[in-house]
């Protein structure tokens, strides 16, 4: 069963086409990687299944609900959660804080209820905790909690993102090269992690430069250049393809 679905997805930025008419599915319960070079348009893709952008043209489906022109807040309600390529944290607050800031997205208590602190409210926030205090135990994070996010060490606040991302209770989590700048033992350790979310019964799509990550994670890869989709398929069957590799590598010169 198809959770998300791209149809002919297009998006361009003045004269410059960033995505051009792609098409895919995610299977619910999968681990999907869309990859491809620089510049390719991946993360504009990311942009506009989240709500950061809007498609020119196509369609995004998700659990049979049509997701153009919805905003963030109510993508992220629908069960979409994501990290950032670029680290976004809240620097200044504790490892726990900051996974509570996604927590707080399931939350039902109003500003009234907050403000008086009724006893609806103190019980929310107190599983609100709990329930951050799992997120950081689940990702390895669990005797950080206390920790201010600046001081912790880079591939320590890229599972702390995904701690956050997974407090939302999503259906679909959309990682954007949760891999980049980590060292061979904390990649090695995220692979582990991806596989924990899979296990937990959570779709996973991810951006990734790091082929050995992707190649042993992903069952589906989607392959983009200069903004189309050139191949789709198992890792082992995209690795061959002729156009993923001319894109990665370059083409001969034929003279």
């Amino acid at each position: 069963m198809s959770l998300l679905v791209l149809q002919d997805l297009t998006k361009s930025f003045g004269g410059l086409t960033a995505v051009n008419e792609v098409s895919f599915a995610v299977e619910e319960g999968a681990v999907v990687g869309l990859i491809g070079p620089n510049g390719a348009g991946k993360t504009t893709v990311f942009n506009l299944i989240t709500g950061n952008y809007r498609p020119d043209r196509g369609r995004i489906t998700f659990a049979d609900t049509v997701l153009n022109g919805l905003r963030t807040h109510r993508i992220i309600a629908l069960g979409i959660a994501r990290t950032f390529q670029n680290i976004r944290l809240f620097q200044n607050l504790t490892a726990l804080e900051n996974v509570l800031a996604g927590c707080h997205y399931r939350m039902r208590a109003g500003m009234v209820a907050a403000m008086l602190r009724w006893p609806t409210q103190r019980r929310e926030e107190e599983a609100a905790v709990a329930a951050a205090a799992r997120e950081l135990d689940f990702v390895g994070l669990g005797g950080q909690a206390l920790t201010l996010a600046k001081n912790l060490s880079y591939g320590d606040q890229r599972r702390l993102e995904i701690a956050r991302a997974l407090a939302t209770q999503p259906r679909l989590l959309i990682l954007d090269e949760p891999a980049g700048g980590m060292n061979e033992q904390e990649t090695e350790a995220l692979i582990g992690l991806i596989e924990r979310v899979r296990a937990r019964g959570v779709t996973t799509l991810l951006i990734e430069h790091d082929m050995r990550l992707v190649m042993r994670a992903c069952e589906k890869l989607v392959v983009l250049e200069y903004g189309g989709k050139i191949a789709e398929g198992p890792p082992e069957q995209v690795r061959r393809d002729p156009r993923v590799i001319e894109a990665y590598l370059g083409a001969e010169d034929d003279a």
